[in-house]
């Protein structure tokens, strides 16, 4: 938990170029960024590849999270396979970032 809290406190260095949404809007949204590095793991995409691979699939949220996928993807990477199979990332992420 003490990584993802080092995470989501990068995560969180970009708050101000997100303050045109509401709170819960952007905790959204960087939860469809830790979904889709969560996906990108599952799918053997190494890890230096990661952002190259989401971007090219032309993700749907605004062109200003796309900063958070190198901010993101250590934690993601660093987990376990067993968590990143089992467990959603995005929720967890959702739910930390409420919080803060």
């Amino acid at each position: 938990m003490i990584r993802f809290a080092t995470a989501a406190a990068l995560a969180f260095v970009a708050a101000p170029a997100f303050a045109q949404e509401t709170k819960e809007e952007s905790c959204a949204l960087q939860s469809q960024v830790v979904a889709a590095v969560q996906q990108a793991r599952l799918d053997r995409v190494k890890e230096r590849e990661v952002q190259d691979h989401i971007l090219a699939q032309s993700p749907t949220w605004p062109e200003k999270y796309n900063n958070t996928i190198p901010l993101i993807a250590p934690w993601v990477y660093e987990q376990p396979r067993k968590i990143i199979r089992n467990e959603s990332l995005a929720d967890a992420w959702s739910e930390l970032c409420l919080q803060q």
